[in-house]
């Protein structure tokens, strides 16, 4: 909470998987940027006033180009591809976006004039890994990019492709003794000197680390090393890829994230400072684990505390807007839309697993329930539409919903889900015209996180694993009494148990169902453990399950 012009908090900082972090400094505002993948909308803008804690402030894209993969259309999905690694920018009065998504092999350009939108669309020729833009004193822009090898590209005047006859080169190159290359760049030009951070990886073994080059122009030589190594005594997992920024009272930080387990990629603060115009990340080279940090006067503070909206948060659907509508510009309620709205009609705090069929959603804000049918045949989770998502957050959670499984065609799952590669689900079963309640588990055996290969093998074999159907074990099955039921799962994230349990809610108490299921942070899916509730068909299509009274619990 913010006390005075000073904000207190501790790193890591959000708890929760926001991986790949760009920030900026605006106007008295920060925002960040991060991974969102398959998940829509995507292009999550969060914003804050002290560094520390942070409030949804925008989604860029709602959908990106419809393709059936992104769609989970036709056995087809795009885990672990999507949406990576973006660049946030702001030159003259217009913020920029720019991302690669994996599956397409495109790069994505999104322009607005406001962190709300409307954001325009566009691409740029060719697929740069990890990118940055950099918009220089001269009118001229580049963007940088690679994965062990790191090169510049001059962009043409209107952001479509390379400028014919502009600057291209190699910048840097990584060892190949490097598990992991450069990658995740971040360009700045501060005090007339051009600055690129990125990670790569200890030679001797899979760490993190955070590495910075500069030069005096950009036609020079590069040169520089690693900068910062520090695991905050954490599972030896090292902090590093992000943006730095330049914030209130001029004080320099950086946004770096954390492999943290099964829960995700965690965002952590490192302040920064200058020696003889060289980086300095850390305190004594270390990240610390509580922060001070000063408020900007920007910050609309009320009785000396703003409250910030929650990012993940309990919900009993009686709220608001319908699908797609949008108050026009001179209601009173754009505003609250804006800070309480932005997911298709549901709140900010939810995101569809891929692009969701509409259609296929509707929302009884008189009985608070959430109704999802289901149009197609499918094996497993996996392959469930509409699938309605929010983030775990560390060191433990618990959620709860009640499910309707009264207009459910036999062959049909509804439940809760905790949704990851190695993902389990409870919930609700019909089979020959008969309700179970149930919990399955989905346990991936061969281990694809093997550092010991190159980035390329991994990426291939990524694509090979996520384009196999899974295969569900069933737990626990027993016949339910009625109808309409609650479940709920608690996981564990502390002491490295990565666990999760299912429980039922029955004769006035909570009961475990099934065994304790171990989550895995995994390339196949490559994303933080996240709440779900899904309904899918294994026989007829057409089937429905309704969702009321959803509950979040920050508690292990």
């Amino acid at each position: 909470m913010t006390m005075g012009k000073q904000s207190l908090g501790n790193n890591p900082i959000l708890k929760m998987d926001f991986p790949d972090p760009d920030v900026i400094y605006v106007d008295g505002v920060y925002y960040m940027i991060s991974t969102t993948m398959h998940f829509l909308p995507g292009g999550q803008i969060l914003r804050s006033y002290d560094l520390l804690h942070w409030e949804h402030a925008a989604y860029v894209f709602d959908h990106l180009d419809s393709t059936d993969a992104q769609c989970l259309a036709e056995d087809k999905y795009i885990y672990g591809k999507g949406m990576w690694a973006a660049s946030l920018r702001y030159h003259k009065g217009t913020f920029y976006v720019v991302f690669v998504c994996n599956d397409t092999q495109k790069t994505y350009l999104y322009r607005a004039e406001k962190i709300e939108g409307p954001w325009r669309k566009s691409e740029i020729e060719g697929f740069y890994h990890d990118c940055s833009l950099l918009f220089d004193d001269d009118d001229r822009i580049y963007i940088v990019y690679g994965n062990r090898q790191i090169y510049l590209t001059e962009l043409n005047g209107d952001l479509t492709g390379p400028k014919e006859g502009g600057l291209h080169r190699l910048i840097v190159q990584d060892s190949d003794e490097a598990r992991l290359g450069y990658e995740g760049s971040h360009l700045y030009k501060i005090n007339g000197r051009y600055y690129l951070f990125f990670i790569h990886s200890l030679k001797e073994r899979w760490r993190r680390v955070e590495a910075c080059f500069s030069s005096d122009s950009l036609e020079g030589e590069f040169t520089g090393g690693d900068i910062f190594d520090d695991d905050m005594g954490f599972r030896d997992s090292g902090v590093a890829q992000g943006g730095i920024v330049c914030g209130v009272d001029g004080i320099w930080n950086a946004i770096l994230f954390q492999d943290s387990g099964a829960v995700g990629r965690i965002p952590v603060v490192v302040p920064v400072t200058w020696e003889n115009g060289r980086p300095v990340f850390g305190i004594d080279g270390k990240a610390p684990h509580e922060l001070t940090l000063p408020v900007s006067e920007k910050c609309p503070v009320k009785n000396g505390e703003y409250e910030y909206s929650p990012l993940i948060d309990s919900d009993d659907f009686r709220y608001g807007f319908q699908w797609g509508e949008m108050p026009d510009e001179n209601s009173g309620g754009k505003e609250t839309y804006k800070r309480r709205y932005g997911t298709f009609g549901l709140r900010s705090i939810w995101q569809f697993n891929h692009e969701p069929d509409l259609d296929l959603v509707s929302r009884d804000e008189k009985e608070g329930k959430l109704w999802i049918t289901t149009d197609k045949i499918c094996t497993d989770l996996n392959h469930a539409g509409n699938t309605l998502t929010q983030r775990m957050i560390y060191p433990g959670c618990s959620a709860e919903i009640t499910i309707d499984a009264s207009h459910l065609n036999d062959g049909d799952c509804a439940g809760l889900c905790a949704l990851q590669g190695d993902y389990c689900w409870v919930g609700i079963e019909k089979r020959d015209g008969k309700l179970y309640a149930v919990m399955y588990s989905q346990k991936e055996e061969r281990d694809i996180w093997d550092l010991s290969k190159d980035p390329a093998d991994l990426l291939e074999e990524r694509m090979i694993t996520s384009a196999g159907a899974t295969k569900e074990a069933k737990s626990a099955s027993e016949k339910a009494k009625e109808s309409a039921f609650r479940v709920r799962i608690h996981v564990n994230f502390a002491d490295e148990k990565d666990e999760a349990i299912c429980g039922i809610f029955r004769d006035g108490k909570w009961e475990k169902i099934g065994g304790v299921h171990k989550l895995s942070f995994r390339l196949d899916h490559f994303t933080g453990a996240r709440f779900g509730l899904f309904v899918y068909s294994t026989k007829q299509s057409g089937g429905k399950a309704g969702f009321s009274d959803f509950r979040l619990g920050e508690d292990i």
